[in-house]
């Protein structure tokens, strides 16, 4: 049902409670796994918006999936996170996005911004949003 399953990454605290999860799954179901990060320009968080920090934070979880005996395809992409995340579904055809969830979307401002709250509206998808 899953063949693929799409794991959009950053540097939060999320994205690596998510792994556990991804792994889970990925393994339970026998899904391959695609791992990508975004480079956001425009970001004012300076660290998220570097190549090499992408490149670092990939490398990292992919080697976190292959002690899991999990291979994993990664990419690195430049842009709007939840819009390339969803144009990445969409290329691949990912049949699952799993994704953590910040949780700072508490008041309906930050809910509406979130790239979580994002993807789930756009996706191609489902989406699996890990608390």
């Amino acid at each position: 049902m899953f063949k693929t399953v799409l794991f959009p990454i950053d540097q939060s605290y999320e994205s690596r409670e998510a792994a556990g999860t991804v792994a889970s799954l990925v393994k339970t179901l026998g899904s391959r796994l695609v791992i990508v990060s975004v480079v956001d320009n425009t970001a004012e968080n300076s660290e998220m918006a570097s190549p090499e920090a992408i490149a670092n934070l990939l490398q990292t979880a992919k080697d976190l999936f292959q002690q899991q005996s999990i291979d994993a395809q990664v990419l690195e992409r430049e842009g709007k996170p939840a819009f390339v995340i969803c144009d990445v579904a969409d290329e691949l055809n990912i049949d699952l996005i799993i994704m953590g969830c910040r949780g700072i979307g508490l008041t309906e401002e930050g809910s509406a911004s979130s790239v979580t709250n994002r993807v789930i509206n756009l996706s191609p998808c489902p989406v699996l949003v890990v608390p």
